[in-house]
């Protein structure tokens, strides 16, 4: 070992050090952060945005954004459980994407309750068993996950928060090719992301839609070695799977957005976003009307989406995102208007960004 390379390494051993200093100062002023509060919620998803984007603003490299959100997320998630240790319900079994968008916003020292379904991932969080809930709102390819936006509209929870994961399909499976493949299961949603492959290279093999990936993992694993699963990476680590194909989306740039809900408002981060939901009176031009108001106040949508009411037939309603919180003038200015000419209109919260 040269002296150089001695003297790196104790360079190196300093700086552990002197982060290991650091993180647990910083865990102390989340403490007594806690205590000045008296009780407050402890997960205040504005102030987390904020932290991020000023960390990843100012990173000077080399370390790439994004490693540099999920360093400050997890010691974000160490210092938020000094105050409290608060449940996060997800879609499960373990391995699902919801799971790795859960990990992704929350850290690793959020407790994970797996839930059978996402009814039951709202009704957790409605009762107050979690403190929040992960549930997918929309895929880039396949579109609104229509299950949660049902439930959305009729929840008392709010939206806190929104995750964006890369979302990249393997096939998996304890075969040892893939010609011995006979069946395949997976989310109907993931099947559909994967359909210009499984065309390609997997013709005439049974498509199987089942409740999750990560159940779609379990299934092929409990089965013979003739079935398999589209799935993530964490699920075939976690039910001992070999990966046949990687990446086999039909998108390279297939994304999932997901949803934090809970039972707290969020103030202002800085660059927010509005989620609502809206049904025009039944006449000629309602639409337009409704959306004049944003269009005036120079408020910009970035998404609108339309559901069946449930209420009557050929009748929707009308998912809406825009950029600004609430709490915004210009927002809030638009919004009024757009309730006085609605025939129904629910705000489903305000919220930061996702960062990184």
């Amino acid at each position: 070992m040269t002296d150089r390379l001695k003297d790196l390494r104790a360079q190196i051993d300093a700086v552990d050090d002197e982060l290991l200093r650091l993180f647990n100062q910083r865990a102390k002023l989340a403490e007594t952060v806690g205590e000045v509060k008296g009780g407050a919620v402890v997960y205040r998803p504005e102030r987390e945005a904020q932290v991020l984007r000023r960390m990843t603003a100012d990173n000077p490299g080399p370390l790439p954004a994004r490693v540099v959100a999920h360093l400050f997320t997890e010691v974000i998630s160490a210092c938020r459980a000094q105050e409290d240790m608060l449940g996060v319900a997800c879609l499960g079994p373990r391995g699902t994407f919801s799971e790795e968008a859960l990990g992704k916003h929350f850290g690793g020292q959020a407790p994970r309750v797996m839930c059978a379904s996402i009814d039951e991932v709202f009704r957790a969080v409605e009762s107050g068993t979690v403190g929040y809930g992960v549930v997918p709102i929309e895929n880039s390819t396949e579109g609104a996950v229509g299950r949660t936006m049902d439930l959305l509209l009729v929840t008392p929870g709010k939206v806190c928060g929104e995750i964006s994961l890369p979302v990249h399909q393997n096939l998996l499976s304890k075969a040892g090719g893939k010609e011995k493949i006979r069946r395949i299961y997976s989310h109907a949603q993931s099947l559909a992301q994967c359909n210009g492959w499984l065309s390609q290279h997997m013709p005439g093999v049974e498509r199987i839609p089942v409740a999750s990936n990560a159940e779609a993992a379990r299934r092929a694993g409990q089965e013979p070695d003739d079935a398999a699963a589209i799935a993530g990476r964490a699920a075939a680590e976690h039910y001992g799977l070999s990966i046949l194909a990687s990446s086999i989306e039909d998108d390279p740039n297939n994304t999932t957005r997901f949803a934090v809900i809970g039972l707290q408002e969020v103030s202002p981060s800085g660059r927010d976003k509005t989620s609502f939901v809206m049904a025009s009176q039944n006449r000629p031009g309602a639409i337009f009307d409704l959306l004049e108001p944003l269009a005036r106040h120079r408020v910009s949508m970035t998404r609108l989406e339309s559901r069946p009411s449930r209420t009557g037939l050929w009748e929707y309603v009308f998912f809406v995102d825009i950029e600004g919180h609430q709490d915004d003038a210009t927002v809030n200015a638009a919004l009024s208007e757009v309730r006085e000419r609605a025939g129904f209109l629910k705000i489903l919260g305000s919220y930061p960004c996702s960062v990184a």
